[in-house]
């Protein structure tokens, strides 16, 4: 296993150091093609927080456990 692997992602909230639990797949209509996710990752202090963020905006696609995310096949880059 690689350092890289090792370590574990933390929250996008602004400020936040906590270890992640939660990847946000997320996209812009106005910028991306329908197919192209961007990812935040959250805290579950701040899972509620960025989900409202996403979600008002029209821009939230999916929410998985950092676990569910870590099995699936890398996003297509688009």
């Amino acid at each position: 296993m690689s350092d890289a692997e090792d370590v574990s992602p933390i929250c996008s909230a602004k400020g936040c150091r906590e270890v992640a639990a939660w990847v946000l797949s997320w996209n812009n209509p106005k910028l991306h093609t329908p197919d192209r996710r961007k990812t935040w990752t959250a805290c579950a202090d701040h899972r509620v927080y960025l989900t409202e963020f996403l979600e008002t905006r029209g821009f939230l696609r999916e929410t998985l456990s950092v676990q569910e995310y870590g099995g699936r096949p890398a996003p297509s880059s688009g």
